[in-house]
């Protein structure tokens, strides 16, 4: 069950973050009841086959000790095994049938679960109805976006759906303490602005994610804040915006953070508007890579600190304002 990430060897500062479990949670009193935007639902008692239907949602689930029936595909791309990238794939204890594109009701059904869990699967109310002739389906709360629950709200819901809330809110409080810590350590970086995204590449177009979402709200957690563009263009509810090549203004921080894997690498660097960004003249750019890219995208509770453990030395090198010091990326 091993790709050529998977043999990555993680370094040994993760292990005391990321397996912060013991001693076991108690489970929680079942039945037990979730208010949801699609209404209500009752589970009976603690689930003991849990499928899920979230893109990335097996990295919460594996991290409190369930191993699911069913995953959703993350992207084939990524070459991970049941989509759990090599943080998590030791944790596995199943062969969960993989979900590849519309949800296969039939295939779920077949595996028979207590619980589905549909916290960031885009799911609408005909899909929930069918799924919950399956088993009883936990949603996203009222008023939440389809992909907009938190991380850390989102690990809790799932842990409490199958009896290990207590378990998720230590490493919750965990990962939480690691990024006080880091911003405490880089006073240097408050007051700096930084923007993740990058151009896209068939039009080489300029996008950025906003506070609205998690992978820009590390950055700011760590101390940099967004640029005033950024911030005066960002709506409500906009978690990525899309821009014109005449609106690099409102990438051009001292940071610029690309959301790149190694494919795309190529392509970045080679993008003649970064030119004309403050970040390239001072040495402010960091290309992710496969790894963080990971990582972050999936935002669960074994695959955040391994995403910070990467970022840090890069941000480190490329926040400075010294052309000269070298800033690694994943593939060094």
């Amino acid at each position: 069950m091993r790709t050529a990430m998977s043999m990555l060897r993680l370094p040994t500062s993760l292990i005391p973050l990321i397996f912060a479990l013991s001693p076991p949670a108690f489970a929680e009193d079942f039945p037990l009841t979730i208010e949801h935007k699609f209404g209500t639902t009752v589970i009976e008692d603690q689930p003991e086959r849990v499928a899920s239907i979230d893109y990335g949602g097996i990295g919460n689930l594996l991290a409190v000790g369930i191993s699911p029936v069913t995953v959703r595909q993350w992207r084939a791309i990524d070459g991970f095994e049941y989509t759990a990238g090599p943080w998590a794939e030791h944790l596995l204890t199943t062969e969960p049938v993989v979900l590849d594109g519309d949800l296969d009701f039939e295939a779920i059904a077949a595996a028979k679960p207590d619980v589905i869990i549909a916290l960031y699967s885009g799911i609408d109310s005909v899909e929930y109805e069918k799924l919950s002739l399956i088993a009883p389906v936990v949603a996203v709360p009222q008023s939440i976006s389809d992909y907009g629950l938190p991380w850390d709200e989102r690990a809790l819901i799932t842990a409490r759906a199958v009896g290990e809330e207590a378990n998720a809110g230590r490493q919750i409080a965990a990962i939480e303490d690691r990024l006080t810590e880091i911003a405490a350590a880089h006073p240097e970086w408050h007051g700096k602005t930084a923007v993740i995204g990058g151009f896209r590449q068939e039009q080489g177009q300029p996008y950025a994610y906003t506070t609205h979402d998690v992978r820009a709200q590390f950055l700011y957690e760590m101390g940099f804040t967004e640029t005033p563009a950024m911030n005066a263009l960002t709506g409500e509810t906009d978690f990525v915006i899309n821009l014109s090549t005449e609106q690099l203004d409102v990438i051009n921080a001292d940071v610029m953070v690309y959301y790149v894997t190694d494919a795309g690498m190529q392509d970045a660097l080679a993008e003649p508007s970064r030119r004309f960004l403050s970040a390239y003249g001072s040495g402010g750019e960091v290309f992710l890579g496969d790894l963080p890219v990971a990582a972050l995208a999936r935002v669960s509770l074994l695959s955040i600190p391994v995403a910070l453990e990467a970022l840090v030395p890069m941000l480190e090198g490329a926040a400075d304002g010294d052309p000269s010091t070298p800033v690694p990326d994943a593939r060094q």
